[in-house]
């Protein structure tokens, strides 16, 4: 079992998808930036709230918060991220199919000539013989 588990880690598409996950997690980081200082201000200015999280609030109010429990603004602010990641994950898997396209294929190997490969028969019938 343990060799089996070694095998699995020492694969190249195990490895590949940890480096996907952690840059995945950093680049959440980044859209949660983007989203918390530049886009959801800007809405917020629309709604008139400084906070989109604070926008359609209800329930008790939290006593460590001091907000109400429900929000519908945290919601959309979820979505809003989650939007973002999306289309930024597109257009790099965009890009990245785009690239693999324009990659020079490789020239297939030429086919021997017929009579270069009946002189190989020959050769190796000789050598069989002696």
């Amino acid at each position: 079992m343990l060799t089996e588990f070694r095998e699995f880690i020492s694969r190249g598409s195990f490895i590949e998808l940890a480096v996907a996950f952690v840059m995945g997690i950093a680049f959440q980081g980044v859209i949660s930036v983007l989203t918390d200082r530049v886009i959801t201000p800007a809405i917020a200015t629309v709604f008139g709230q400084p906070d989109l999280d604070a926008l359609l609030t209800f329930g008790a109010i939290d006593p460590e918060t001091g907000m109400p429990v429900g929000s519908v603004g945290a919601l959309l602010t979820a979505l809003l991220n989650f939007l973002l990641v999306a289309v930024a994950l597109f257009l790099v898997v965009k890009a990245y199919n785009r690239m693999q396209r324009r990659r020079p294929e490789e020239p297939e190997p030429e086919a021997d000539p017929e009579d270069v490969v009946l002189l190989r028969e020959i050769r190796d019938a000789l050598r069989g013989r002696s």
